[in-house]
């Protein structure tokens, strides 16, 4: 499970890097979270806020018995 804070630049290069590598103009917020999502490289986007409880839940699915055992 790959989660992303809101906004968050996620790639090994920077957008300038990339473009200059391969010649070619990204697509607008190419290296975001929210693209990312959008193309299935990211499970979910989550809050920092909430980063604590979406863990826990994920967690709490490999327990012994699934749900909150």
């Amino acid at each position: 499970m790959i989660l992303a804070e809101p906004g968050a630049l996620i790639g090994f290069a920077g957008p300038r890097v990339i473009e200059q590598t391969i010649g070619q103009t990204l697509p607008e917020g190419f290296q975001r979270a929210e693209f990312q999502l959008e193309h299935g490289f990211v499970d979910a986007v989550v809050p920092r806020s909430e980063l604590r409880s979406a863990i826990s839940s994920l967690l709490s699915l490999h327990g012994k018995g699934g749900r909150n055992d």
